[in-house]
């Protein structure tokens, strides 16, 4: 079942129904200014930190879904209604969501009087814009009210949730004709304040809540909208809001428009006054200014629509399979964008209260951006180094705004090291820029002991070689990429973090899957190494890089698939060994992908096992069998029941790994059924039981052994957005950058047919047409600007702006 439709002419998925499985959402901004919006106008809004600078308020695990958001009301005589239904939920006589690329717009009707609300977050100011038209559809007068309606935070979003003691003392405002300022707290440490203000005369307005809603009512029932008159209350302590009345009047055929911006305003610290007592509203006044008109409005969004243009057409496929262009050149890329802004601290299921940004998350966010906007992937390469020890471990998670370590979650996860290198060296091959590996970066923010990025790259690297177990395998710490396989926890009771309790450093167990990391960034350090002239220390990471890649292939090798984990005790983790959990997803995927054990056989073996033990019509499970006792011994991944999450569940993520693993080894239809499998266009059909939006990825779906088998969760900040795009944008469609320039291979089913694609890489655009013959992989013949060239690798020259490539499979 459909809840909506695909509009790929205007990059909008078309939600026809505001009652979907679950709120499907979108984000809107780009930089510095967000909001998350639902297609019944739910979310919340903040600047650049959803923790420490939220603007409103939103309650999470309520009943009903969705509550509180930037809701606008209208009352036609006696009924009251929403254009995105909710809160009110009146049944309307129509009903439409768009949801397109940073930006969504609603449009409804009821009785005759229909209702368009499109917000977006204009490129350079930090607001949210909601422009809002009201039409008489029908055939006499009609004198209706049109009310809005915010509900502040106070700012950190964790304290207003909590710290009621002081919280309810402390909100303050200031009313201006139509403009009203949030700004509790002003006084004291902060200079920033908000602003919601509409470019009309109001009738009336209100900022208390309790005046606007009545005590014992919701959203769903303000006392103020039903009697059809705010009360012009002004807040003191309690719960800041904002909420206009405008009374409107519309002939038959009428339209009125109006444009409400919510905004973010700082003022330096010596000019915080206006007057004693009174914030300077200069900034915010100018802010306002700029969106007074419709013909404003129209051209802050046609910038943002020409941005995206731009950013699209960067890597851009025109292929028979309607499907693979729209994730490729529209959702996948927009969620990459989406990832790599928020890395997992702002959704609807992560709350933007307990995690920032993460080390590893970042890192991999960057390998699916850093093509759309390079210097701002280059900032966050070194944004995440500064968080890095000078041992080479680092903080798991650091504040986007402060920019510091999470101390709250602390080092100790020891793939994250690596990543670091994975990042760095995806930057340089998309850009060429080798400066980044001279820029001076801090260890822990201290700069006293900054040095050379690439001394940061070494000392990932030798954290891995300086922390080895018994097997000669990395040791995995407080856990890996799976952050759910803490094998030096041994938590037994309720409230103890799985990642935070226990050793953080057990001197036994053991990670294949950071052994294969290993193989694959430790021959990508060596390759940076040598671009730097250092061929020693290349030549020591490559012999260092043997002897994982042996250990590997012995240790880690159970005879059929490649081993997980070695526990503290050093017994096998991923073993037919064990009694449940016999084969993890990870280590086939990222062994694999990384070559090892390709000309040994071992490979095919694996992944072939992947197929018959893992494999299910909606994805690749994580592990098989599930496990049905908790494992003291295993930590959170056994917490789980059976099918969900870490415990057998679908994680989306790393099924891209075991995707790219098949195109290693030249299996074009299996890599593509993988892809097909958890790519949101091609599970649209079953959106009644995958749950989460059809437009963006999730980062799991419920497995085999779960009730709910193929249903969705946590949708839009995953690993999985980034991953993907790699897998089908540098794999399948084999569009790879090296350090001497594109690589064209790809691998694609039999019947995948023709394709051509453009991609614009270091300042030149590519046209290239693929012509694949029935074939998977194999490239017989690659044409260059009319000249045939040897290899897949076309050798990058700055003086060329524009390559025509033709290449021939076969």
């Amino acid at each position: 079942m459909k809840y909506g439709f695909f509009d790929d002419k205007n990059r909008e998925y078309v939600i026809t129904t505001p009652k979907t499985p679950l709120p499907w959402i979108n984000y809107l901004g780009n930089k510095d200014f967000f909001s998350l919006i639902s297609n019944t106008c739910g979310g919340y809004s903040f600047y650049k930190d959803a923790k420490l600078l939220r603007l409103t308020r939103y309650r999470y695990n309520n009943v009903p879904y969705d509550n509180n958001g930037k809701y606008f009301y209208i009352k036609d005589g006696e009924t009251v209604w929403n254009p995105g239904w909710q809160p009110v939920k009146t049944e309307l006589d129509s009903y439409e969501c768009r949801h397109g690329l940073g930006y969504s717009k609603f449009t409804s009707e009821k009785n005759s009087v229909k209702a368009s609300v499109l917000s977006f977050v204009p490129m350079n100011d930090t607001c949210e814009v909601s422009h809002v038209e009201l039409t008489n559809n029908g055939s006499s007068e009609k004198k209706i009210q049109l009310f809005s309606y915010v509900e502040w935070c106070l700012w950190n979003a964790d304290d207003d949730m909590k710290n009621f003691q002081r919280n309810l003392s402390t909100g303050e405002v200031e009313i201006v004709d139509s403009t009203i300022f949030h700004k509790t707290e002003y006084r004291e440490r902060r200079n920033h304040y908000a602003v919601y203000s509409v470019n009309t005369k109001v009738d009336a307005i209100d900022t208390s809540r309790d005046a606007f809603l009545g005590l014992y009512n919701g959203p769903d029932h303000p006392d103020a909208v039903f009697a059809g008159k705010l009360t012009n209350s002004v807040a003191s302590g309690w719960s800041p809001i904002a909420a206009h009345q405008i009374d409107v009047t519309l002939s038959p055929g009428e339209t009125k428009t109006f444009n409400f911006v919510l905004g973010y305003v700082e003022n330096p610290e010596d000019q915080k006054w206006e007057s004693h007592g009174i914030i300077n509203k200069k900034p915010a006044n100018e802010l306002l200014a700029k969106y007074q008109s419709d013909a404003d409005v129209e051209k802050a969004l046609a910038e943002l629509n020409s941005y995206w243009d731009n950013l699209l057409s960067i890597y851009h496929i025109k292929s028979g399979n309607e499907k693979v262009d729209r994730m490729v050149n529209i959702w996948n890329q927009y969620q990459c964008m989406v990832t790599f802004n928020m890395s997992r601290s702002a959704s609807y299921y992560e709350s933007g209260i307990g995690r920032g940004m993460g080390f590893r998350d970042s890192c991999q966010d960057l390998l699916g951006f850093v093509h759309l906007i390079p210097d701002r992937a280059r900032e966050r390469i070194i944004d995440i180094a500064s968080t890095q020890f000078q041992d080479g471990s680092a903080y798991h998670q650091y504040q986007p705004l402060t920019k510091k370590g999470n101390s709250d979650i602390g080092s100790g996860f020891n793939d994250d090291p690596l990543w670091l290198i994975a990042g760095t060296s995806a930057y340089i091959r998309e850009t060429g820029d080798m400066s980044i590996l001279d820029e001076s970066v801090p260890f822990d923010n201290d700069m006293s002991v900054a040095t050379p990025l690439m001394n940061h790259l070494k000392r990932s690297f030798d954290y891995i070689v300086n922390h080895k177990g018994p097997h000669d395998l990395p040791l995995i710490g407080r856990a890996d990429w799976n952050d759910c396989l803490n094998l030096n926890c041994f938590s037994a009771h309720p409230g103890e973090s799985f990642q935070t309790f226990g050793p953080s450093e057990g001197p036994v167990a053991e990670s294949v899957f950071i052994a294969g990391m290993f193989v694959k960034y430790g021959e990508e350090y060596a390759q940076l190494c040598e671009l730097k002239g250092d061929n020693a220390e290349a030549e020591r990471a490559r012999a260092e890089v043997k002897k994982m890649y042996d250990a590997v292939c012995t240790a880690g090798w159970d005879g059929e698939w490649f081993v997980r984990a070695y526990d503290a005790h050093s017994n096998k983790v991923g073993s037919h060994e064990c009694k449940e959990g016999q084969i993890y997803i990870e280590p086939q995927g990222f062994c694999v992908l990384a070559g090892i054990g390709v000309k040994e056989g071992l490979a095919e073996k694996a992944l072939k096992s992947v197929k018959e033990r893992l494999d299910t019509k909606y994805g690749v499970m994580i592990l098989q069998p599930a496990y049905t006792e908790y494992h003291l011994e295993l930590g959170e991944v056994s917490s789980y029941p059976p099918g969900y999450k870490e415990n057998a569940g679908i994680f989306c993520h790393n099924n891209p790994w075991v995707s790219i693993a098949e195109t290693v080894l030249g299996h074009g239809n299996r890599a593509f059924e993988i892809y097909q499998k958890t790519c949101p266009a091609y599970v649209e059909e079953i959106s009644d039981i995958h749950c989460t939006e059809p437009y963006v990825y999730s980062q799991m779906v419920a497995g085999r052994d779960a009730k709910f088998h193929g249903q969705g969760k946590n949708s839009w900040l995953t690993g999985t957005a980034a991953w993907t795009f790699v897998n089908i944008s540098q794999y399948i469609l084999g569009i790879y950058p090296t350090h001497k320039g594109l690589s064209v291979n790809p691998c694609v089913p039999a019947d995948f047919g023709d394709f051509e694609l453009t991609r614009k890489y270091r300042g030149a655009t590519y046209n290239i047409s693929v012509k694949t013959n029935g074939t998977e992989k194999g490239i017989k013949k690659l044409i260059v600007n009319g000249k045939e060239i040897e290899g897949t690798v076309i050798p990058h020259d700055p003086s060329v702006s524009e390559y025509n490539v033709e290449a021939i499979m076969g």
